[in-house]
């Protein structure tokens, strides 16, 4: 005697639901075409927001009678007329090069300034127990919307009394002061992310606060503290209103200097064009230089 088997039907999708479809060539390629035109709106933007770097360049580039006579953009069909000459003059300018020194001097301690009194501050107000830190914390915080053009005149009579006006000790204080509320907010918040545990252990091995501030905090801060500088460096280096009001004409730095220059003679885009670029280069390779390090300050909060 046989046994009659009846069909099965086919075993169905552990969810029941029919299986996925693949995508048909008409959506693949208006999916690649969306890409595509995204890329390369992107690439029409980052041209127009170069294009007026690229023409200072070629413009410091060219010499000041070919400046005068025709666009910074016919270099492009003769590049041989390109020279050095515009870089020459500018490096015979006492007014430039003196001012150049003078950036320097204001932007390197107004950096260091805030960068290590805001870690520090920073580290006290996320890790240490002191009356009031609440309160004192939120005075901090409420100094960052303090506008710079309100304690101008204040801080300029006080400079005046302290004999600091006019000088590049005044102008490094008064960046330092105005950029300290933001570094430790800034710092602060950061710190407070690092894990209770890790700090009570290198405790428990003996380290006090100022090994465990250098030690542990801060490479794990490392992040932070670079975009920190970067954002600093960046603003006092392009910063005019503040070196205006409290240099004079021996500690003016690049921007005053070129607005000096713009002021007085109009018509010298020869030691304009290369001044402008060296100004702008430079806080570009510091940035570029840090580029790794403010990509992971910035990140940091995102991935927590």
């Amino acid at each position: 005697m046989t046994s009659t088997s009846t069909p099965t039907a086919p075993a169905a999708s552990s969810a029941g639901s029919p299986p996925p479809r693949k995508a048909s060539l008409a959506s693949r390629a208006v999916s690649g075409l969306g890409g595509t035109l995204v890329q390369l709106f992107l690439v029409v933007v980052g041209l127009f927001w170069l294009m007026p770097t690229v023409g200072l360049l070629l413009s410091s580039l060219r010499s000041p009678r070919d400046m005068a006579d025709s666009g910074w953009w016919t270099v492009l069909t003769e590049p041989s007329r390109m020279t050095l000459e515009s870089y020459t003059n500018l490096l015979g300018n006492d007014d430039i090069t003196g001012s150049l020194f003078n950036t320097l001097l204001i932007t390197v301690p107004a950096t260091l300034l805030v960068v290590v009194i805001g870690a520090l501050a920073g580290y006290a107000f996320a890790w240490m127990e002191f009356p009031g830190r609440d309160w004192w914390f939120l005075g901090v915080v409420g100094l960052i919307v303090v506008p710079v053009q309100v304690a101008l005149l204040p801080i300029a009579e006080l400079f005046g009394d302290l004999g600091l006006f006019g000088s590049i000790a005044g102008v490094v204080l008064f960046h330092t002061g105005f950029g300290l509320p933001f570094a430790v907010f800034l710092l602060r918040n950061f710190f407070a992310e690092i894990p209770r545990e890790l700090l009570e252990a290198a405790r428990l091995d003996g380290a006090g606060e100022l090994r465990l501030f250098t030690r542990v905090v801060l490479p794990l801060g490392g992040p932070a503290v670079a975009s920190l500088g970067i954002f600093q460096f960046l603003w006092v280096w392009n910063d005019m209103l503040v070196a205006l009001v409290f240099a004079d004409s021996g500690s003016q730095p690049i921007t005053v200097a070129l607005q000096t220059q713009v002021r007085q003679f109009g018509s010298n885009i020869d030691v304009l064009a290369p001044g402008a670029f060296l100004s702008m280069a430079i806080p570009l390779a510091v940035f570029f230089a840090f580029q790794r390090q403010f990509v992971s300050g910035v990140m940091a909060g995102a991935v927590k």
